[in-house]
């Protein structure tokens, strides 16, 4: 089975209801085992990257991850080709709930040609590491005026094998209440497709914003890897 097989067999339908419901969906079992390990091993593949970030020194937590470069691999373009479609009646619906007039195309393409006339026409998918004490503080992925409100994350190692400790974490910000907190511990291969920034919830007068970020909390032992695939482009 080719990777748009995969994808296409997917319960896009629960998908996308948890995705309204609770601003994010966990795939398990959705990158084999040796597909996350082909993944890690191109990490050192330098020339395949237009950028490398050392978070401590922006402060973004204590890591590194690296930014592909175009042309992206096959694996990876094809992932961001994929799954964009299912995404995007999403993204609009909820553009419509919250009565906004953005609308994203059916296809990544023209999307991307919309981040490039913005001036974002550097490419976001990107690997993360985490060593021993590595984490990634709360944030959300938005690379310019131009942005695609769900994002994916793959982890490909393995919690309790490769690494204790470093789970996905997730803020809800409802108005005038307190934040709440979701930790979610994903195995090798599971993907978790979530918001970038917010998600519409109904309320007794109609539906209004729920702002959310996303991080990794401290790993304890051992080195933990991922993968992100954003679907806009950004400027620098």
């Amino acid at each position: 089975m080719n990777l748009n097989q995969q994808i296409n067999q997917l319960d896009w339908q629960e998908i996308c209801h948890s995705l309204q419901d609770k601003g994010y969906a966990l795939v398990s079992n959705f990158l084999s085992d040796s597909q996350c390990q082909s993944l890690i091993k191109r990490y050192d593949n330098e020339s395949e990257y237009r950028k490398t970030v050392d978070m401590k020194r922006y402060r973004f937590g204590f890591g590194e991850y690296k930014y592909w470069d175009y042309p992206l691999p096959d694996m990876v373009k094809n992932l961001r080709e994929g799954l964009y479609p299912h995404l995007a009646p999403v993204a609009n619906a909820w553009m419509q709930c919250l009565n906004l007039e953005t609308r994203f195309p059916q296809h990544l393409p023209s999307l991307t040609s919309q981040c490039e006339a913005n001036g974002q026409m550097k490419p976001t998918p990107l690997i993360l590491k985490y060593p021993q004490t590595g984490f990634n503080t709360l944030h959300q992925d938005l690379y310019g005026e131009v942005y695609f409100p769900i994002q994916v994350a793959i982890v490909l190692s393995q919690k309790d094998e490769d690494y204790q400790g470093g789970e996905f974490v997730m803020t809800r910000q409802i108005p005038r209440a307190q934040s709440q907190a979701i930790v979610l511990t994903p195995d090798r291969g599971d993907m978790i497709i979530f918001t970038t920034n917010f998600k519409p919830e109904q309320g007794v007068r109609g539906y209004y914003r729920v702002n959310m970020k996303h991080g990794i909390s401290e790993v304890l032992s051992g080195e933990r890897y991922a993968m992100g695939i954003i679907f806009h482009d950004a400027a620098s």
